[in-house]
């Protein structure tokens, strides 16, 4: 197993994610509305681990899929710890605490682990 290329669909839901809160801020009428804005993350979420598990196992991967979604998603919360807290949420007033206390984070969490183990049970392990 290389190290390294298991991290890749991690950081790809990792950067989506943080775009998509991104683009999302900038929309006027959801400026204020967190709730919204979670629930459109959440769908996308979704997408962004289905296209990453996939892209993962064109490469002929055997490795289960729920530990490709527990890696893809221990891969975006550090990536949080380092980057997203201390860039993003500390200058607006907030803190690690209230960011990974946050049930958002871990239905997220759960989302992308879960797609990305129904994907390999659906489309790769009927394969195998």
């Amino acid at each position: 197993m290389n190290y390294l290329i298991i991290l890749l669909p991690g950081i790809f839901v990792w950067l989506c994610v943080s775009a998509t809160f991104y683009i999302l801020e900038l929309i006027p009428i959801l400026q204020n509305n967190f709730n919204t804005k979670a629930l459109i993350v959440l769908i996308m979420i979704i997408l962004y681990s289905y296209t990453a598990t996939l892209s993962y196992y064109k490469n002929d991967s055997k490795i289960h899929g729920l530990f490709l979604g527990l890696t893809m998603s221990l891969t975006a919360l550090i990536l949080d710890a380092l980057i997203t807290v201390p860039y993003v949420e500390i200058p607006n007033g907030r803190s690690y605490k209230s960011f990974f206390s946050s049930p958002i984070l871990w239905f997220l969490v759960i989302a992308n682990s879960l797609t990305a183990y129904l994907v390999w049970k659906i489309k790769i392990k009927s394969k195998i």
